[in-house]
C-alpha cells in the first residue's frame, strides 16, 4: 500500500469512527459523512488519473455532484430539526416524537 493510499484510507476510518463513536450533534454527524465523501472524492480522482482512462473522467465528478446535493439536503434537515426541536442533539430525535 502506497503512502497516498493510506491517506485516504486513514481519512475514510476516521470519518467512519468519528461517525459512529461521536454522535452528540447532528452537525459533527454531517461533517463526518462530508469528510468521508471528500476522501471518496479524492480516492476516485486518482485512479481516474493513474488509470489514464477517459472512461473514468466523469465519476468523480457525478460523485462531487451527488456530495453537494447530499451537503444540503443534510443541512435543511439541521434547520428543520433545530426549529421543531430547539437543539440538534441526536439522542432528542426519536420517532415517537413528533
Amino acid at each position: 500500500m502506497t503512502p497516498l493510499h493510506f491517506v485516504f484510507s486513514a481519512a475514510f476510518i476516521t470519518g467512519t469512527a468519528g461517525l459512529a463513536f461521536h454522535r452528540t450533534h447532528l452537525l459533527s454527524s454531517l461533517l463526518c459523512l462530508e469528510g468521508m465523501m471528500l476522501s471518496l472524492f479524492l480516492g476516485l480522482s486518482l485512479w481516474a488519473l493513474q488509470t489514464t482512462s477517459t472512461n473514468f473522467c466523469t465519476a468523480p465528478l457525478i460523485l462531487l455532484a451527488l456530495s453537494a446535493c447530499e451537503a444540503s439536503a443534510g443541512l435543511s434537515l439541521l434547520v428543520a430539526t433545530s426549529r421543531t426541536h430547539g437543539s440538534d442533539h441526536l439522542k432528542a430525535l426519536t420517532i415517537l416524537q413528533c
